[in-house]
């Protein structure tokens, strides 16, 4: 899904205002200053599914409802078939499925992800985010080098790093190859 990011902010304002929630409210929330946020608001910068899972917790919403201006309706059990997620563009390069976005309420947000392999980002710092939560990453193939604080760690198939999310953490495909693997972030 390559949302369009003014239709995602104006959904964004349009439900604050609606619920009557102040923008210092969801500055505080998404910890961010009320400049920051207003700016995000607005559409006039990106922001990260974290940001965005913050505002939705904020709202008392889903995020999927954000980013598509749909309502999950399942409350039993939603099946996702292989490779029909939810497809959601952020980072350059990457792609995300989002494998739950039909069920209601949940507790989670599973995401597939495919991160390439780049020879320039061995060589630069890796970009570093911070939110609300904790996280899970699952290694399905390849290989991630995942930074958290001052600590770096490569991880391989069948590896699983559980995180505190306020720690600023970043990650990238590593050893020569592409890196899929599942994120939950919590």
């Amino acid at each position: 899904m390559n949302y369009n990011i003014k239709e995602v902010s104006s959904r964004l304002k349009a439900t604050r205002e609606y619920l009557d929630i102040s923008k210092e409210f969801m500055a505080e929330h998404t910890n961010t200053t009320v400049e920051e946020y207003t700016v995000l608001e607005n559409g006039e910068k990106d922001f990260s599914l974290s940001f965005l899972n913050s505002c939705a917790d904020a709202l008392g919403i889903e995020m999927i409802e954000l980013l598509t201006g749909a309502e999950p309706k399942l409350q039993t059990y939603s099946l996702v078939r292989k490779d029909q997620g939810l497809p959601i563009e952020r980072r350059i390069g990457f792609t995300y499925q989002h494998i739950a976005y039909l069920f209601k309420n949940k507790n989670i947000e599973p995401l597939i992800v495919e991160a390439p392999y780049s020879e320039e980002e061995q060589k630069k710092p890796i970009h570093l985010s911070v939110h609300d939560g904790q996280e899970m990453d699952y290694i399905i193939s390849g290989q991630m080098k995942f930074v958290i604080n001052d600590h770096e760690e490569i991880l391989s198939e069948g590896d699983c790093i559980y995180y505190n999310s306020k720690n600023p953490h970043g990650m990238i495909a590593y050893g020569g190859q592409d890196c899929k693997f599942l994120a939950v972030l919590i």
